[in-house]
């Protein structure tokens, strides 16, 4: 087994089977053997520890900093993989595993030495390509990505893994691609994919919470409202792969609510529930169920150490579309409200990133919380969807969170003090 850098490869291309059953004979399978010192696995391929990721030859190491996390990636189509790890060897091994940009998969898998522990889940992968709208229709053929996207994990042809941790290690991984229902997410920077460090948001933290029967697709991005996910061709791209079945977790609030963003501004009162509407129509036509979840609170505390509501009519615009419609509410912004109050003015920027000079941006612990109140939500109130978390997860109170003195998480490789957009 290799520890902090190892290279992983194989090329076998074989038959899989989707998660109703049906076999899959176009689809392809990877495996790939890290061990330097022992026989290589049936059907696998040995990868040198020097390989760097070579376009010509699909699969390799990424560029990170020695000693530190170190990150495999392998070409393969748009589409969900199941991803299949095997850690085992001399020395004991304490990994944290990540895919793409930072979506936090296994959390602390931790093997003694000489022994053998594996972990299984779903990682879905796309590209910023749309397929071309007819002679002379409106439309476009790629999302508009700002400037901070490029260079992303998120919208490359390869899926990329990462393994942090005090000892990280993989022996062997295995990627075969599947079919299996998807969780879509679509909201602002509060539940994007941060690519760095020491940032983060609810949406990376949610697939650690899945079993591997699900892939979390999250389309979100830092700066977006209701109206420039829409010109962006942002849910044009969520909808080209949307499917019967799927979820679309909907959370929008903090920068439609910016009267000086005249254009993208949406009142509480008309638009921003008619977009609402929108978002939701275009899910269902697809055979898709959709879920509302407003959004979680800036952290600003009145003399009494109460949250003080920074988003207006926001939040109950967003109930009142669910009431209309009859979609489920995940009510975060409640949920958020409990969680720092019970951390308390003094001890709540320890969920916010910049050190706490944040209020509205979260670090990891911040976002990790975040989640579990999601994960609370969607066992409320989706119960469909709830049977696809992982057994065994204990019951979560927001107002009993995890100490942010005694949370710990793995760092990614990459950092940087660039603010997310919007606020």
């Amino acid at each position: 087994m290799l520890h902090r850098r190892a290279l992983l490869a194989a090329l076998a291309v074989a038959p899989s089977v989707g998660w109703a059953g049906e076999p899959v004979k176009s689809m392809q399978s990877w495996a790939f053997d890290f061990g330097d010192d022992k026989a290589v696995a049936p059907g696998h391929v040995r990868v040198r520890r020097d390989a760097a990721y070579d376009p010509a030859v699909g699969h390799g190491f990424e560029p990170s900093p020695a000693g530190g996390p170190f990150l495999f990636s392998v070409a393969v189509p748009e589409g969900d993989y199941r991803v299949t790890l095997e850690l085992d060897g001399e020395a004991a091994s304490d990994t944290t595993v990540k895919a793409e940009s930072r979506r936090l998969m296994a959390e602390r898998i931790v093997t003694e030495a000489g022994k053998t522990a594996t972990a299984t889940f779903i990682v879905n992968v796309r590209t910023a390509a749309l397929a071309a709208p007819p002679p002379n229709a409106p439309g476009g053929v790629r999302v508009l990505l700002n400037p901070r996207e490029e260079g992303s994990y998120d919208w490359d042809d390869k899926l990329t893994l990462e393994f942090c941790g005090p000892a990280p290690a993989a022996r062997r991984v295995r990627i075969e691609a599947v079919t299996v229902p998807v969780v879509y997410l679509a909201g602002d920077s509060t539940v994007t994919d941060q690519r760095f460090e020491p940032g983060a948001s609810w949406g990376q933290m949610l697939p650690r919470f899945f079993k591997p029967d699900i892939a979390v697709a999250n389309h979100a991005e830092s700066g977006e409202t209701l109206k420039s996910f829409l010109f962006e061709h942002r849910l044009d791209k969520l909808l080209s792969t949307v499917k019967p079945g799927d979820w679309l977790l909907i959370q929008f609030g903090h920068n439609d609510q910016k009267v000086g963003w005249p254009q993208t501004y949406a009142e509480a009162a008309t638009t921003y529930r008619d977009y609402l509407k929108v978002y939701i129509g275009e899910a269902r036509r697809r055979g898709a169920k959709p879920v509302l979840v407003t959004s979680m609170h800036r952290r600003k505390f009145d003399a009494a150490g109460k949250i003080v509501n920074t988003h207006g009519d926001y939040p109950e615009a967003v109930r009142a579309v669910g009431r209309e419609t009859g979609v489920p509410v995940i009510d975060l912004l409640t949920m958020s409200a409990a969680f720092y109050e019970a951390l308390g003015p003094d001890n709540a920027w320890k969920a916010f990133g910049d050190g706490g000079k944040d209020a509205t941006h979260h670090n990891n612990y911040g976002a990790y919380v975040l989640a579990e109140c999601v994960v609370s939500g969607i066992r409320a109130q989706v119960p469909d969807l709830a049977t696809h978390l992982l057994d065994g997860l204990p019951p979560f109170d927001p107002a009993r969170p995890t100490p942010p003195d005694t949370f710990v998480l793995a760092e990614s490789a990459a950092h940087s003090t660039e603010k997310p957009r919007g606020n």
